[in-house]
């Protein structure tokens, strides 16, 4: 089987890892970038860019595991740029960002229909909340920009993928930190495996 390259964001770093041992899909490498680009989304494509260029001679296959992420569009260009220059075959994961694909673009497009002020974490996220949202939006230093970022959300939503007890309550203090209701949705693993399936991550 020739090999493929996985480029990803770090905050999935460990589901990925977890999805392709179980897979045992050993002709996959992984290589991720930073996960504080989260916070920095014009940061993604030119990394991914860099990656690509410096990899895309030792793989027929690359997957880029990310959604749109805040890119605006620009990461779908770029896929399309590569594309018609012939270098790799590239695909993406389905959807706008992380948590559709963890919990499924069906399954969150309806629990954010349900109600649109509703802020998400991760498994990684949550273990990370204080960090990557409070400290990093300045939040931490200058409590007075909570309502700047926050007052227009009145719902947190934690969909878990390996949680544990201690990740359960970190995501219930960052709701009440933030001063929204909490909910926890369980999705497993599983629709990120079928999202990676679904991009043919396994074609030989």
């Amino acid at each position: 089987m020739k090999r493929a390259l996985v480029l990803g964001c770090g905050a999935i770093a460990h589901e990925l890892v977890a999805v392709l041992r179980a897979n045992q899909w050993e002709h996959i490498d992984i290589q991720c970038l930073p996960a504080i680009w989260h916070n920095t989304p014009d940061k993604i494509v030119p990394g991914l860019r860099e990656k690509v260029e410096q990899h895309a001679a030792d793989y027929e296959r690359i997957f880029i595991a990310y959604g749109d992420c805040g890119t605006g569009g620009k990461l779908d260009a770029f896929i399309d740029e590569q594309r018609e220059k012939g270098i790799a075959q590239l695909e993406r994961l389905p959807g706008d960002h992380c948590y559709a694909f963890f919990s499924g673009v069906e399954e969150f497009n309806r629990v954010a229909g349900d109600e649109i002020g509703t802020f998400y974490l991760t498994d990684y996220l949550a273990a990370h909340f204080e960090r990557l949202i409070l400290d990093d939006l300045g939040i931490t230093k200058h409590p007075e920009l909570l309502p700047m970022y926050f007052g227009n959300y009145t719902r947190l939503v934690y969909l878990s993928q390996q949680p544990t007890d201690e990740l359960i309550e970190k995501a219930k203090s960052a709701a009440t930190q933030l001063e929204l209701t909490f909910e926890h949705i369980h999705t497993g693993l599983k629709p990120f495996d079928n999202a990676l399936q679904g991009i043919r991550i396994v074609a030989s």
